[in-house]
């Protein structure tokens, strides 16, 4: 395939102002203004007519496929809210790929999501990046486990005081997580000893410390649920006693914080913005919120938290940020290179950058306009014709 006469966002370096991109087999094979344009193409072509060309989208947190569209109880299976400690638990068990909910964010520019469960648990699981084609979720896998989510403040609160179970305090919530990382540790310490010396006895197979196991490695990130700027401040604290590599995602006070979090060298995946402050952690919540932490040198993905905002108004929930006073550009980075980094996958999506996956998008207008319409769509070289 070879896209020409747009205007060429490549996300890793200046817009191409008349440009185009090739595509070979499932790799983008060249990008450039259209004077280096190929004079002869083998395969077919596609005109963008003077509208835009990027990267596919990607969403840096949401629950698609496992909250089903249109569905109650028989199809929500985003949280286990038996347990506050449920590591084992893998999103890729769970997702249904036939949810149409899919094929509307494929059809609207979003090609690869980072899936996975709610925030009922303190330690809830296991997330996923998946491509948004398939029917099959382990042939759309980019990378399974690609984070662990916590989650901290009024969500595990409510869930267990409900239950009249612990946790009902931040404090203990706090302290279910560093317990469980302790034993987690002990156990891969366990481990080593045992292979080490033949004598020592292996500890029992314990599934949830396991799956904790790559996480204290620093192998496996952790993404923090946080509303407030106590909470952000919480989960931080915890990733330095245990030395964990995270991302903070929601950050609805990361505002107020913002110098702060730069000095950590945080990032923080915010969003839903589309929404209303539905609960007492949203009451600081603001459109300047991605504007005010990027300004102060927080690297900022923008997530849609489907099914919060539905996954296909990801590009409208980076319109809101410019509206908050982030440039489009950085906005365009929060939904495409950004959040590719943040999970790891930076070699492979994110940019237009040859030799990475072919995930295009042509917009007919700036993507971040609302009256612009996604014109195509590739997935892996693959045109998307639904």
């Amino acid at each position: 395939m070879l896209i020409l006469n747009g205007i060429v966002h490549t996300m890793d370096g200046p817009i191409i102002p008349r440009g185009f991109a090739a595509v070979r087999g499932k790799r983008i094979a060249q990008v450039g203004p259209m004077e280096h344009c190929p004079g002869e193409w083998p395969g077919p072509v596609l005109d963008a007519a003077g509208g835009h060309i990027l990267p596919g989208f990607v969403d840096a947190h949401c629950h698609l496929g496992l909250y089903g569209d249109g569905l109650g109880f028989e199809g929500d299976d985003g949280n286990e809210s038996t347990d506050p400690c449920t590591p084992h638990l893998r999103a890729i068990d769970g997702i249904n790929p036939l949810d149409r909910c899919f094929q509307e964010a494929r059809l609207g520019g979003v090609t690869t999501v980072l899936t996975g469960p709610g925030s009922a648990n303190p330690i809830s699981g296991q997330f996923a990046a998946l491509k948004t084609v398939g029917r099959w979720v382990d042939s759309m896998v980019l990378q399974a486990p690609a984070a662990m989510k916590l989650a901290l403040g009024e969500n595990p609160k409510s869930v267990y005081n409900d239950r009249h179970e612990t946790p009902v305090t931040r404090m203990a919530t706090a302290a279910i997580i560093r317990e469980n990382l302790s034993k987690a540790q002990e156990y891969g310490e366990k481990l080593l000893r045992a292979q080490e010396d033949p004598e020592q006895d292996a500890p029992d197979y314990d599934a949830k410390l396991e799956a904790l196991l790559p996480v204290i490695r620093g192998e496996l990130p952790v993404h923090i649920h946080a509303h407030r700027a106590d909470d952000i401040a919480t989960g931080i604290r915890i990733c330095r006693e245990f030395s964990l590599n995270y991302a903070i995602v929601h950050g609805t006070e990361g505002h107020l914080i913002a110098d702060l979090l730069a000095q950590e060298g945080a990032s923080v995946i915010t969003g839903p913005s589309l929404g209303d402050r539905s609960k007492p952690e949203l009451v600081n919540m603001a459109l300047e919120t991605p504007a005010l932490l990027r300004s102060a040198g927080v690297q900022v993905a923008i997530c849609s938290d489907h099914p919060e905002t539905p996954v296909r108004l990801l590009p409208l929930c980076a319109a809101m940020a410019v509206r908050g006073g982030m440039d489009p550009e950085d906005a365009l980075a929060a939904i495409t290179r950004i959040p590719a980094e943040i999970a790891g996958l930076g070699g492979r999506i994110g940019t237009l950058t040859p030799g990475k996956d072919a995930d295009i998008v042509v917009t007919s207008g700036h993507p971040l306009d609302w009256l612009s319409r996604v014109t195509a769509v590739m997935i892996d070289g693959v045109r998307i014709t639904e």
